[in-house]
């Protein structure tokens, strides 16, 4: 497993509208992020599980995003995709900081300087081991889980909830891992 980096490569989890706009670091009318939130459990390993699909996605499969501490107080974020048709994997890596205060499951995320684009966490269950993000609109969203698969039951429960928050669930495109 050859990791390839890119320059301008893009993918998974946080860089949502970095490839419409910059400076996107809302929250879409009527959702609110998850509060109470604690960074530290927060970080490691998350693996998506399904997405509404982006140019910067596209064709990836076995996505997943590892976040860490850095030392001016933000976070580390490396994703990671293999794109199949060319047998290779794609790395970004980039920096995100909380945008509402450190309680409240608000960040904004830059894989290019000064840009950065928005990651609300909409849904976070206590063990923190699925997650529920979207951007700036309705029109970015992730499914996320700390293990490669997810109980279908589930899945489909979280599919619902995204639904009712306005998400357009049938263009998600659930990721092989």
């Amino acid at each position: 497993m050859a990791m390839l980096r890119k320059p301008g490569f893009i993918t998974g989890l946080f860089a949502t509208i970095l490839a419409i706009c910059s400076g996107c670091v809302g929250v879409p009318d009527g959702l609110r992020p998850v509060e109470d939130f604690d960074l530290k459990r927060y970080l490691g390993t998350w693996y998506e599980i399904a997405r509404l699909d982006h140019s910067f996605e596209k064709g990836l499969t076995r996505v997943k995003a590892e976040y860490t501490m850095r030392e001016d107080g933000g976070i580390k974020v490396v994703n990671t995709g293999y794109d199949p048709e060319k047998k290779a994997w794609k790395e970004a890596t980039g920096k995100g900081y909380f945008t509402a205060g450190p309680g409240i499951g608000r960040l904004k995320i830059s894989f290019f300087g000064p840009f950065y684009g928005a990651y609300n966490i909409l849904i976070l269950d206590k063990e923190y081991s699925y997650a529920v993000v979207c951007g700036p609109s309705r029109n970015y969203l992730w499914i996320l889980a700390r293990k490669p698969t997810m109980d279908e039951v589930l899945k489909a429960s979280l599919v619902d909830k995204a639904r009712q928050m306005g998400f357009d669930t049938n263009k998600l495109i659930f990721v092989e891992q």
